[in-house]
């Protein structure tokens, strides 16, 4: 592990006004357990929920060499925590993002794999779960800034997660009520760790 953890979440798009992984990525950075585990304390990037947002913000980031990278954003169709086990080389024309661009092809990298996995998803999920924490794995990150944030992380070499959170706190169906925020928060802290020890075990 050569550098420390990245944390990064989305700021608003059209339909989302107030994002939620943006205050949780800083949350999640500014905890005391994360600040002095190994790497130094995480840096935390909330980047514009735009395409240029990549080339211009994450890349740079990536550029610095993270030990690990743990990714949030908002899915208004979850209504628990979703782990995303891939990112697909797709984009879709359809939605604009924040600045009012669209994807200006289908393949987020004409040159790239047709998919890239995470090797730590299925590991992170069973961190969650064991926390009390109701999650789902995910093989559909969609086709818009989330997957495609996903993607180009996914090509680098350290441990690199994305998970979608639900857009506010609302009821969730079943007998077993929603885990409350905090420990909603240590749970992800656990997977930040986890992230980071298979880091320093080479992932």
């Amino acid at each position: 592990m050569t550098g420390p953890l990245l944390v990064t979440g989305f700021g608003p798009f059209p339909g989302m006004p107030r994002n939620p992984s943006a205050a949780l990525a800083r949350r999640l950075g500014a905890l005391p357990a994360l600040r002095l585990g190994p790497g130094g304390p995480p840096r935390v990037l909330v980047l514009r929920t735009a395409y240029d947002a990549i080339p211009a913000a994450l890349e740079p980031a990536l550029a610095d060499g993270p030990g690990a990278v743990l990714m949030f954003g908002v899915s208004a169709r979850a209504r628990r925590l979703r782990v995303e086990i891939r990112a697909r080389n797709r984009a879709s024309r359809l939605f604009p993002d924040e600045a009012g661009a669209r994807a200006g092809r289908l393949a987020l990298d004409p040159a790239g794999p047709a998919e890239r996995r995470s090797p730590a998803a299925a590991e992170a999920l069973a961190v969650l779960r064991r926390h009390g924490v109701p999650a789902l794995a995910s093989r559909d990150a969609g086709r818009y800034l989330c997957n495609a944030s996903y993607y180009r992380a996914l090509a680098e070499p350290c441990p690199v997660l994305f998970v979608h959170i639900p857009p506010g706190r609302r009821p969730r169906p079943g007998p077993r009520p929603a885990p409350g925020p905090q420990r909603s928060l240590r749970a992800l802290a656990a997977v930040a760790r986890l992230l980071v020890r298979r880091a320093r075990r080479g992932f």
